[in-house]
């Protein structure tokens, strides 16, 4: 994992907008540099990023590139950015910055993409969303989570759940992790672009990224898709239970790659979805597991310690207990009462699903249920909202049915306002 850059490079590297203040070169340092085409390098190459296994191999190789021109090592900075393009023709922010060192060598460079001002003038707008790429990407490298932490809706996951991920828009960063014995362990991160207007979803083509706790529930084959989706797709579950309370509309909402001849893109750049760059989407796809694989998507993510975490979970851990010992005597008014009036089970009401539920204990017959691979999920935002995942076992029997629970926080009591079979 590439570490943050020092403050006092950063100071010298960014300038303006963001972005690469190269540090003034005398002609012997570059003289043998072929010139480069400004304008060319912030067109769209078409040729395809070669495929890697590296998490973020491209992103990790620019950054090595600020991080030499920062230590006066233009000569080498040179070396890799050329390298980086010829490897990746179509990194966009890559060939400019490539093309700011070659400029270099006529004249001091104060910005990324320090064009001559008529040219610039054309290209206003590649320029900008490519200011807007760099400081993205180095504020995400600057600004690294604390180590050790996770965050903070990622109460508990089982074993069975081997990987987990975190969006935090305000980074455009999209971070993987594992999940083992010890919990959850940070893998790789990537650059994202989220919605054209942002986040905060609420109705059909608002071209906002939603915001909330969802779960990867396929893995679509890139050779069904449109090469606008670059190397295949995962969708997530939006519109999840907690939108549909609140009148959300919308659907389609994929994580998926980018067009064959795209490399860099806007910080807000999607009609929704959460797109990164294709070798990254691969390493994700190779990765994750449909059906179990949580997505949560944030505006600005909370990292805390794992056992904090769980500790503030412990209070609705309480309520879940309760209801799993109400479930088990099997006593149907006392179950009800931990059910919102507004309770929905996949469009029917708590009246609707009342006699499913007394059929469930009917079956049952008193006997305790077990709660099996137990998953706790938190999402705070205007309401306090849990999202519960289980296998119900009643003793004595081998299997049981995979559950979801929605619970809100009223007050100091927690009320079920979902319930659901996903499996």
């Amino acid at each position: 994992m590439t570490p943050g850059l020092p403050s006092p490079a950063l100071g010298r590297i960014l300038s303006l907008v963001v972005a690469l203040a190269v540090m003034p070169c005398s002609m012997s340092v570059l003289a043998s540099a072929k010139p480069v085409n400004a304008k060319r390098s912030i067109q769209k190459a078409q040729a395809p990023a070669p495929s890697s296994n590296d998490a973020g191999a491209a992103e990790a190789r620019l950054i090595e590139v600020y991080r030499l021109t920062a230590a006066a090592r233009v000569r080498d900075a040179l070396k890799q950015a050329r390298s980086l393009v010829a490897d990746y023709p179509n990194f966009q922010l890559a060939q400019l910055v490539y093309g700011d060192l070659l400029a270099a060598h006529a004249r001091p460079v104060s910005m990324v993409g320090d064009v001559p001002t008529s040219m610039a003038r054309a290209a206003q707008p590649v320029l900008t969303e490519l200011r807007e790429e760099s400081v993205m990407r180095l504020k995400a490298l600057r600004e690294r989570p604390p180590v050790g932490h996770v965050p903070s809706p990622f109460l508990a996951l089982p074993t069975r759940t081997k990987h987990a991920i975190a969006v935090d828009a305000s980074r455009s960063r999209l971070y993987l992790f594992k999940n083992g014995p010890a919990g959850l362990t940070l893998v790789a991160d990537y650059y994202v672009s989220v919605g054209k207007a942002g986040t905060e979803k609420t109705v059909e083509g608002d071209a906002r990224t939603p915001l909330g706790v969802y779960f990867i529930t396929s893995n679509l084959n890139p050779k069904s898709l449109k090469e606008f989706y670059g190397s295949g797709a995962l969708p997530i579950n939006y519109p999840n239970a907690l939108d549909n309370r609140r009148g959300k509309t919308g659907s389609g909402i994929w994580l998926h790659g980018t067009p064959p001849g795209q490399f860099s893109r806007a910080p807000l750049a999607t009609d929704g979805c959460v797109v990164l760059a294709n070798p990254d989407l691969q390493q994700i796809v190779r990765t994750v597991e449909v059906g179990t694989t949580p997505v949560v998507i944030s505006t600005r993510l909370q990292w805390v310690p794992p056992q904090s975490s769980r500790a503030e979970g412990k209070p609705f851990e309480d309520a879940l207990t309760a209801w799993q010992s109400a479930k088990s005597s099997g006593d149907l008014s006392k179950v009800l009462s931990f059910y919102t009036p507004d309770f929905n089970s996949f469009g029917k009401s708590l009246p609707q699903w009342t006699p499913s539920l007394q059929t469930e204990l009917g079956l049952v017959r008193g006997r305790p249920i077990e709660l099996k691979d137990l998953s706790l999920l938190r999402w705070t935002d205007e309401s306090d909202t849990m999202v519960v995942t289980f296998g119900e076992v009643p003793t004595g029997t081998r299997t049981g049915k995979t559950k979801r629970q929605y619970w809100v926080r009223h007050g100091s009591e927690w009320k079920i306002f979902f319930e659901g079979v996903i499996g």
